[in-house]
């Protein structure tokens, strides 16, 4: 039996926040009560986006709250060599090309790419992928089978933008593979983007790993934790109750008298415990409070 190998990837455009951990520790814990690997990747490559320190900041924020990873951390920002070996492969076969469209001409036409530059032979600007296997759908480990919009499933899409920064799908589908992930735990906020990473695991023959989405933690507005809207970074004084909130948001809630303990003995109890079966199938969840 191939050995579980999981992954956390945050980018470091500020410190992790409660949503963020639910990530983290949905993924980890799936990982360890299936005694795999636990990997951590930071996902540099949107310089204009990141926050000096921040992947230093995030790694000790991870620390504190005892989310210990195998391995060295892998930085994207050290993988320029690769995603360009990637991407001269797919020029060569035919299934990228260069493209020169503006948003401009994009949102024209109703924001959706209509492959205009794919036969025009052009040495310049964005790289997009070719999709000819236009997956619209995959099979969820928590959520079951879900379908996507065709034509956002069957788009041209960037793999390296004209600015020369490497886009998202072609960087995590990469180190995916090449660090031999076999399930992406993550949040629902990028459940759409799956079939097109799909697509780009079948245009590179590349086995695809499971994916399984968590619900996403919203704030009492209903607005998503995340970075943009300012959600106030993990606490560093209590730990125990945001460890045991986190773990009540995932179905996985601890028993009354660990709900104070040492992050690392809840932790403890939560791997041992933990039931795939538990997780909230909702896409959005509110923050729980503990008292």
């Amino acid at each position: 039996m191939n050995t579980y190998v999981g992954r956390f990837a945050p980018s470091p455009s500020g410190p992790l926040h409660f949503g963020s951990l639910i990530a983290a520790l949905g993924s980890y814990l799936r990982a360890r009560s299936l005694q795999g690997q636990w990997l951590v990747r930071i996902e540099d490559v949107d310089p204009p986006r990141e926050m000096a320190g921040a992947a230093d900041i995030i790694l000790r924020q991870l620390e504190r709250y005892g989310l210990e990873w195998d391995g060295s951390v892998r930085y994207q920002s050290q993988q320029s060599e690769r995603y360009e070996q990637l991407l001269a492969q797919l020029l060569a076969s035919g299934r990228g090309y260069y493209c020169d469209c503006t948003r401009k001409r994009i949102s024209a036409i109703g924001g959706i790419y209509d492959g205009h530059c794919h036969n025009l032979g052009l040495t310049q600007g964005a790289i997009r992928l070719r999709n000819q296997a236009q997956i619209s759908h995959f099979n969820d480990g928590l959520l079951g089978h879900i379908d996507t919009e065709y034509s956002f499933a069957a788009e041209d899409f960037i793999l390296k933008r004209r600015d020369g920064l490497y886009a998202y799908q072609l960087a995590v589908v990469a180190d995916d593979h090449d660090q031999g992930i076999t399930e992406v735990v993550r949040g629902n906020d990028l459940l759409e983007p799956t079939v097109r990473q799909c697509s780009l695991y079948q245009t590179l023959s590349w086995q695809a790993p499971q994916w399984l989405h968590l619900p996403l933690a919203i704030n009492p507005d209903g607005n998503k934790l995340s970075k943009q809207n300012h959600a106030p970074a993990l606490s560093e004084s209590e730990l125990s109750h945001t460890m045991a909130s986190a773990l009540a948001f995932l179905g996985q809630a601890l028993p009354t008298e660990l709900a104070s303990a040492p992050v690392a003995e809840q932790l403890r109890y939560a791997v041992t415990h933990f039931q795939l079966a538990r997780l909230p199938q909702q896409r959005q969840r509110p923050v729980p409070t503990l008292a």
